[in-house]
């Protein structure tokens, strides 16, 4: 791409966001003043954590809120004019006072009177108040879960939801987008608490790149789920929960973002709440371009004719271009105080276009070279839409709670591909591929809870999970000596994969003195049917009905040895169902030298999960070790194998033509054991630190025959050993420096260590990334700018040993690139403010659908 190519594309993707900018900076500019006061009982004693709410007479745009620190003073900056102040804090009075603010400075004490009922009451009862702000931490430490709060994430700012992930504490990305927690790939994604349209119909790479950074309001890394959270996912849950805005009035923010590798990005968050009602809007859109690297050499052992090579040489060079658009609205309304209902659709959108080069080189038995190129011109448009319908009532004050809700999600994507190869300059064939994916959900859920004393809790629940896809397939091929275009049989199929899971669970939570326990079961009955029919002769159609009933227990113990200290203990039980297009015979063709095969005898595999953490968390830091041991069996692996390429009869091709496969197989067991160490550190007030560092050792066992061919051409079979064992290493630093109150930076550091099996060994790899932020316009406006992958060393190296072959592979998902965001916010009303309860309730629910928390 040349540089006028470039400036073009910013020109055209940024004219529109620079006016959007531009006209909410002129809409909702405003000069404020910095003010600050405090807040005193009668006995002129501070009162700290004190509710501060000032009204504008004349504009509600202009009105705002905070709280008093414990020493029961605040600042915040106001426009001048004047004001209704109202001052409520627990166990005081509320009081109103007016004041005309016209310049900066303090206003002065407001006093307020205790209430008459507050006399015998502890403040050890006191939970505190609670408004929207930002954390002070970017990590923090639960029972069940850790929860990771973007905001503070400069290196990702303008980014999507793969880029915050990348820096995610006990989370790593791969170069070629796939998740993994803890070494393990088979991570569970939520949105909100459920499976979302957001996500695609596969979670892959390109479903996360359409989810904004800026629309995320935290992560939550569930390790070890509990019996209330579906069962699968052996690797844990990341549920990702989006911004709805808490504020009163009309709030929200736009943020646009230029960068390169080109891309443009305007993303847009609103909210409104007013009375009973209360709705939310977010949505934006995208232009991306991305470039992926491919090299590998084979080095083959078994060549006889003259024909063979003994030598594969491929490069590799996709490159990218994709538009991605979504949008999310939502409404709550508030029939009674202790019911309300809520519904929200989203509608999200992604087309790319992948050009793709590929150029091999052989080496043949008699030495003679030869080479070709393979040119790949794809597209790709997924259309997904979801509608989310809820119903939560309170029986009580006490905290018996019903929870009902439904969600029905469509998901359709068309990828098209064109083919092109040519042999040492030659016409050597055309394919046409043409596949089509239409996917169904339906997920129903009813959850109860019932307070049994002060500090114990019953919770009850049913759900069912309906999932209906639906696989066009059509390959045709032309060669050199067959120049007609006819379907490709094999590959040329329909199928249909549903799977129907009905789910129970009961699960009881107490405390008894420091000691906090959890006990739960869940019931999950699934059904799966596949109907799969090609046009091969030699194939039959194939109709497969598998069922399962498991049972997966799980246990939390905690031991508080204080405020913030304590020890945690838990064990879960997981199932890794396999994805729905690993069960398809022959799901996909995009290359006729690497092919990838289904399994419709695939099984599910079961993990076994055990923790043992502690945590302590202190004003300037917090430190959390965990050790975890998991023990999964009916391993899901990949074999790769070559096979000589066969016609759509099974004849042999002539000439001999190698193929290399993969295929998931179940096989043996996988142990991973380790030390899970994460903290954050405010080591003075302009520096901070975050960090992750994962030590684990695994422990692979399996090995198995497969079909290959001698060195006469002869079918044999061979052994696959995938046995190995050894230590290895993950860690991220993340080092964030304060020039001044309006300008930080950020350099973070990521190293994986290498891995070692019979199978394979995969090398080490590195990366570092660079941030900063400035805020602008009386804080109203943040200026970020990033650089991903500073050195550009972010690449997979591995080898890979078959029984005839050796395989060097290099893959780089996306060269170094950087981003500039600019963030403007706006906002009328006040903060919302919760009154607390009057006791811990150590069994608080405050995550919503599909999130519980656990003993304190």
């Amino acid at each position: 791409m040349n540089q006028t190519e470039i400036i073009n594309i910013f020109t055209k993707k940024t004219l529109g966001l620079t006016f959007v900018l531009s006209a909410a900076a002129l809409a909702f500019a405003q000069e404020k003043v910095g003010i600050s006061g405090s807040v005193v009982s009668k006995n002129n004693l501070p009162v700290p954590y004190a509710s501060v709410t000032f009204s504008n007479k004349a504009n509600k745009q202009f009105s705002d809120a905070t709280l008093t620190d414990e020493k029961g003073q605040y600042k915040l900056d106001l426009a001048p004019g004047a004001y209704d102040i109202t001052i409520e804090a627990i166990d005081y009075q509320k009081s109103v006072v007016n004041k005309q603010i016209t310049a900066a400075g303090n206003i002065g004490a407001l006093s307020i009177d205790p209430e008459k009922s507050a006399t015998n009451l502890k403040t050890g009862d006191i939970q505190g108040v609670v408004i929207t702000a930002q954390a002070t931490k970017p990590y923090k430490v639960e029972l069940d879960k850790r929860t990771y709060d973007p905001s503070q994430d400069i290196v990702s700012k303008g980014g999507n939801l793969q880029d915050v992930l990348s820096n995610v504490p006990s989370v790593s990305v791969d170069t070629d987008g796939t998740v993994s927690m803890r070494g393990s790939s088979n991570v569970k994604f939520l949105i909100n608490g459920k499976p979302s349209a957001l996500l695609g119909i596969d979670d892959g790479a390109n479903a996360l790149q359409s989810i904004p950074a800026d629309q995320i309001e935290k992560i939550e890394v569930i390790t070890n789920p509990s019996s209330k959270f579906e069962a699968s996912g052996t690797a844990g849950i990341l549920n990702i929960i989006l911004k709805k805005n808490k504020k009163t009035g009309f709030n929200g923010s736009v943020t646009g973002t230029v960068g390169y590798l080109p891309q443009t990005n305007l993303n847009t968050n609103l909210s409104w709440r007013k009375g009973n009602f209360s709705w939310f809007l977010n949505g934006g859109g995208g232009y991306r371009e991305s470039k992926n690297t491919n090299r590998s050499d084979d080095y083959f052992s078994n060549a006889i004719a003259a024909s063979d090579f003994t030598e594969r040489h491929q490069n590799s060079v996709t490159n990218s271009k994709n538009n991605n658009y979504n949008a999310s609205a939502g409404v709550v309304y508030d029939i009674s105080p202790k019911t309300s209902i809520n519904a929200s659709g989203t509608v999200r959108t992604f087309d790319s276009e992948n050009d793709g080069n590929i150029d091999y080189s052989y080496f043949y038995l008699s030495n003679p070279s030869s080479s070709s190129n393979r040119r790949t011109l794809g597209t790709n448009n997924n259309l997904a839409f979801q509608g989310d319908f809820g119903l939560d009532h309170k029986f009580d004050d006490k905290g018996q709670n019903l929870s009902v809700s439904l969600s029905l999600q469509s998901n359709r994507s068309f990828n098209d591909t064109n083919i092109d190869e040519t042999r040492d300059g030659i016409f050597s064939l055309k394919d046409i591929v043409n596949q089509n994916t239409k996917n169904k959900t339906l997920i129903g859920k009813a959850d109860y809870e019932l307070p049994i004393g002060e500090y114990s809790k019953l919770e009850a629940g049913y759900r069912i999970d309906i999932n209906s896809n639906d696989y066009s397939n059509d390959v045709q091929e032309s060669t050199a000596l067959s120049p007609t275009l006819s379907f490709l049989r094999p590959y040329t199929y329909d199928a249909t994969y549903k799977e129907t899971f009905n789910a129970f669970y009961l699960q009881f939570k107490s405390k008894i003195g420091k000691i906090s326990y959890q006990l739960g079961l869940r019931d999950e009955l699934s059904n799966i049917d596949i109907n799969y029919a090609n046009l091969s002769p030699k194939d039959k159609d194939i109709i497969t009905t598998k069922n399962y009933n498991n049972l997966f227990p799980s246990v939390y113990l905690s031991y508080e040895f204080a405020k913030d200290n304590q020890l945690l203990l838990n064990y879960a039980r997981r199932i890794d169902r396999p994805r729905s297009f690993f069960m398809i015979p022959n799901p996909n063709y995009s290359d006729n030298q690497n092919i990838f095969d289904g399994n419709i005898d695939l099984n599910p595999s079961y993990v076994d999960s055990y923790e043992l953490g502690y945590s302590i968390s202190k004003k300037k830091f917090t430190i959390n070790p965990t050790l975890y041991f998991r023990h999964q069996t009916d391993d899901t692996k990949m074999l790769v194998y070559n096979k000589l390429a066969e016609d759509e009869n099974g004849n042999l091709i002539t000439p001999r033509r190698i193929e290399s496969h993969t295929k998931p197989i179940n096989l043996g067991s996988d142990d991973r054991y380790g030390l899970d160490l994460n903290f954050n550190w405010d080591a003075t007030s302009w520096l901070k630190f975050l960090g992750n560092v994962d030590l684990f050792g695994y422990n692979t066992k399996g090995s198995t025959l497969y079909d290959t061919f001698d060195k006469n051409g002869n079918p044999i079979q061979a052994v696959a050993d995938f046995n190995g064992s050894g230590f290895s290493t993950r860690a991220r630093l993340t080092t964030t420096f304060k020039v001044d109150k309006t300008f930080n930076f950020q350099i973070q550091g990521f190293y994986r260590g290498g891995q070692k099996t019979a199978y394979q060994d995969r090398k080490d790899m590195y990366a570092i990334n660079f941030g900063a932020s400035k805020t602008i316009w009386d804080g109203n406006g943040t200026i970020s700018f990033n650089i991903q992958d500073i050195f550009n060393t972010r690449a997979m190296q591995a080898t890979t040993y078959t029984a005839n072959s050796i395989r060097d592979s290099y893959m780089q998902w996306q060269p170094r690139q950087f981003a500039l965001s600019l963030t403007y916010r706006f906002k009328q009303g006040n903060e919302k403010v919760e009154q607390p309860k009057r006791k811990k309730d150590i069994n608080s629910n405050a995550t919503g659908d599909d999130q519980q928390g656990g003993p304190m």
